[in-house]
């Protein structure tokens, strides 16, 4: 049996999950100052996927971490940064949950 990859499912309006390592480098970890991404070669290794599942239709949901927050009022490991940037990367909006930190 041939292993499938996400070229051979149709995944025009569907909802895909994807796990992403968005746990990059950051410009500082206090939520006071401008954060941005330093580095952003595990953004940019996603793109060539994220790209052609949105060129064919998916809706997406990107699952990732950021550091190891011990609780969701741990400020310094908020995606907003990734967030900017990704959405820079792939010349679209990108929407961000606030709260996803659980047991």
């Amino acid at each position: 049996m041939k292993k499938q990859t996400i070229t051979d499912v149709d995944v025009n309006g569907k909802k895909v999950l994807v796990r992403v390592d968005f746990n990059v480098p950051l410009s500082s970890k206090d939520p006071n100052d401008d954060i941005t991404v330093t580095d952003d070669m595990r953004i940019r290794a996603a793109l060539p996927t994220l790209n052609y599942l949105l060129d064919h239709g998916a809706a997406l949901i990107l699952c990732s971490h950021l550091g190891r927050p011990k609780s969701a009022d741990d400020k310094q490991f908020a995606m907003n940064p990734v967030a900017t940037r990704l959405s820079e990367l792939l010349g679209r909006p990108v929407q961000k949950m606030d709260e996803v930190v659980g047991d």
